[in-house]
């Protein structure tokens, strides 16, 4: 090429990560026995996107993925293209140091591929597998794991390969980030592997928005050398039908639709085969969990969870979904909005506001059995309360309030100070709830959640297996961290259940505060058109649960039904409107 030749081309290469890898580079294949040139597919081109793009990146994967190849090309590409005045330092961190000098290689095998108009060589300076340096000031190092990983050596880019087998934890991470506080580009890359303190800790929190990372998720099904026979089935159980594939006549060839229309079809109950997916089923032993980790990306326990990883993972597939509206700078989640006559049950978890836990609200519809709002943020008791109120007067929910240890009281307190009247009081009488109780004002709205632990928890257990609808990510994760310690129900350390608590109240205080008033009929009507209150109607008429909307849908932004002009004013925010 011309001199004017080579410039154009460079800067082309110089823009455009995945041309110049296809163009220049080559890996092997395995299914050929031969080099072939590196094309990339879709979804590993969006990943090295995003590491253009962001300076925070994690990446989710199946076995066989080809994350770390295609990473590593990206590498060699970014040092024979950086500038002597700002060289590229690389450190690659592995659990192994073996792991992370196999990553270090594959860079500097593609660093050799380069073209000598493009490629600046290597330095003499340094030249081993752990650490070389080219002539352009650019430098690789691999170590293996520990504290003292990065001493003397400041990284602008750091890669945690194989980043949820890292055992080092908090520390560690904390040293990496102390590292790159200045300026850097962090790159995470593994397989799923449990609740790992580094890479589910980063993906659980960039799924709550808690961190800057992008998430780049690849899947099998997607990965051209994987689905030359790609079919669709609807089944529970995908080993199942490769066992007893003569009772399954609706296989869907569908290789040519794209990831959104896969999660679609994975809401409607199918799942993904090919024979390449069969064939690492039976490398792995048709081991149920192990294929969910490496083959579908799944994050599983320990084997203790409370709630079956088969029954998360049904959730997730079918019913998990993004909320249609989000208010209160995106803490509070709607997909539904209330409908008259139906019936709904607000719970709420409380917090300090200023400690590790969070404050919980989720509504239910009681009658469709599913999950239609949530709410989860640090606050304290009184603005919960003003939350709870305006979002429970428009549903015309029926309240139940964790007081356990005392930081709901307030909540509840306020609650009735607000006028709101229909809040759960434990203790009362649930085969006559429809009639005036004095006594009930005696006592503080709410449930002792200690005191019925174990009922609550079997409660939104049995929930769940019989096809209770979550819609939340955030309810999901907290699923899977959801265990069994000593043999009682709780979250794993550094974890949450604030919005398992919330929702279990719910579920628990509509089964068995209602249920069983359809043991009698006319019981029945009386249930269903009302719900129990607290306040201080007269003796001589009997006491509604809960009022009846003046139209069919009520929506969030509608101003609720309260004289409190003040205060609907100071929090309008949270039914949508702007501050001003």
């Amino acid at each position: 090429m011309k001199k004017e030749e080579l410039i154009e081309e460079y800067v082309k290469c110089h823009k455009d990560s995945p041309y110049a890898i296809r163009t220049y580079l080559e890996t092997y294949d395995n299914t050929q026995s031969k080099y072939v040139p590196f094309i990339l597919f879709p979804e590993q081109e969006m990943m090295l996107n995003n590491f253009e793009k962001y300076n925070e990146n994690i990446t989710k994967k199946y076995r066989q993925a080809g994350v770390s190849t295609a990473t590593a090309a990206w590498i060699s590409k970014q040092l024979q293209f950086a500038s002597t005045q700002k060289p590229e330092k690389v450190l690659i961190l592995a659990n192994k140091l073996d792991t992370a000098q196999e990553l270090a290689n594959k860079i500097r095998q593609f660093l050799n591929q380069w073209p000598d108009w493009i490629n600046v060589g290597f330095s003499k300076e340094k030249d081993s597998q752990r650490h070389y340096k080219l002539n352009n000031g650019c430098e690789v190092k691999a170590v293996a794991t520990s504290v003292d990983a990065l001493r003397g050596y400041t990284p602008t880019i750091l890669i945690f390969d194989e980043a949820a087998y890292i055992e080092a934890g908090d520390d560690l991470w904390a040293a990496c980030m102390a590292s790159l506080s200045t300026g850097g580009q962090v790159i995470v890359i593994s397989t799923p592997n449990g609740y790992d303190k580094i890479y589910y800790e980063i993906y659980d929190q960039s799924i709550n928005k808690m961190n800057n990372f992008k998430i780049s998720e690849l899947h099998w099904e997607n990965d051209p050398r994987f689905t030359k026979d790609l079919v669709w089935v609807k089944t529970k159980d995908i080993i199942h039908y490769m066992l007893n594939r003569e009772d399954y006549n609706d296989d869907l060839n569908v290789t040519e639709k794209n990831q959104k229309e896969f999660e679609l079809l994975k809401r409607n109950g199918y799942k993904p085969y090919s024979s390449w997916f069969e064939s690492m089923c039976k490398k792995l032993k048709f081991d149920r969990r192990k294929i969910s980790q490496e083959l579908e990306s799944a994050f599983l326990g320990s084997g203790d969870n409370v709630i079956p990883i088969d029954t998360i993972e049904n959730i997730k597939e079918t019913m998990v979904e993004e909320p249609k509206e989000k208010y209160a700078s995106g803490q509070l989640w709607v997909w539904e909005e209330p409908v008259k006559d139906h019936k709904y049950i607000m719970g709420i978890d409380v917090s300090r506001g200023d400690s590790e836990d969070f404050t919980s609200i989720i509504i239910i519809d009681f009658d469709e059995r599913k999950q239609v709002l949530e709410y989860l943020g640090k606050i304290p008791p009184d603005l919960a309360a003003d939350i709870a109120y305006k979002w429970a007067t428009l549903y015309s929910a029926y309240i139940v309030i964790d007081i356990t240890g005392g930081m709901g009281v307030a909540t509840s307190r306020k609650l009735q100070e607000l006028g709101y009247r229909d809040l759960y009081v434990e203790g009362a009488n649930t085969a006559d709830k429809w009639k005036y109780d004095p006594k009930l004002l005696e006592k503080i709205p709410g449930i002792n959640f200690n005191n019925k632990r174990t009922q609550i928890v079997a409660s939104f257990e049995e929930a769940l297996r019989h096809g209770f609808e979550i819609k939340s990510h955030r309810l999901l994760n907290e699923l899977y961290t959801f265990v069994y310690i000593n043999g009682k129900p709780n979250h794993m350390k550094g974890k949450h259940d604030d919005l398992i608590m919330a929702l279990a109240m719910c579920l628990y205080v509509g089964e068995n505060s209602f249920t069983q008033l359809k043991k009698a009929d006319e019981m029945t009507k009386a249930m269903l058109n009302g719900w129990v209150s607290t306040d201080s109607s007269p003796k001589d008429r009997p006491v509604h649960l809960r009022p009846t909307p003046n139209s069919d849908v009520l929506r969030p932004n509608i101003k609720p039904n309260t004289s409190n002009e003040s205060l609907y004013k100071e929090y309008s925010w949270l039914f949508g409107a702007k501050r001003k």
